[in-house]
């Protein structure tokens, strides 16, 4: 017998220092840096938590506050929007773009880095104002796409370029 039940349908825990719902496990655990409690967010399917917060003392000032259906939905809800944030802040760093007045009329220079561990690449593209592709080149992931390198390359004639 398999188990086909969806994240959503999956039998929920709700025990006072760990939940599991919505795609998440919330665990409550010792603070390592002293002698509070911090609580751990863990998206399903991942192996690290992708949140770890201060967590309340409970009134006897020793153990943990016991996770409640409230602190839950609000930690999956500050949880989702770290994901969410990192995520876009990766996707920003790796795909950038910037429009730049030079010797050809204005142009939208984009950087697209393809990140991997063992061979990184990156590629810089020139579009017109209409969208049509006037140059492409690979460029070394570390190259800095700023105004002075889009006009630089596209002053040069779209040449070969070097890291900066």
């Amino acid at each position: 017998m398999t188990d086909d039940t969806p994240h959503d349908q999956a039998p929920k825990i709700q025990e006072p220092r760990r939940w599991t719902g919505d795609g998440w496990t919330a665990q409550v655990i010792k603070n390592e840096d002293d002698d509070g409690w911090a609580v751990a967010m863990l998206k399903d399917g991942e192996p690290e938590p992708a949140l770890v917060g201060p967590w309340t003392m409970g009134r006897d000032k020793k153990n943990p506050k016991p996770l409640d259906g409230n602190a839950f939905s609000t930690l999956v809800k500050t949880a989702s929007e770290f994901v969410r944030r990192h995520e876009q802040q990766l996707h920003a760093s790796l795909h950038q773009s910037i429009t730049v007045a030079a010797s050809v009329g204005r142009v939208t220079v984009y950087l697209d880095i393809t990140p991997d561990d063992d061979n990184p690449s990156a590629t810089l593209r020139a579009e017109d104002d209409g969208g049509d592709t006037l140059a492409e080149v690979r460029v070394p992931p570390s190259f800095k796409l700023n105004r002075a390198s889009a006009v630089a390359w596209a002053d040069g004639g779209f040449g070969k370029l070097r890291a900066r």
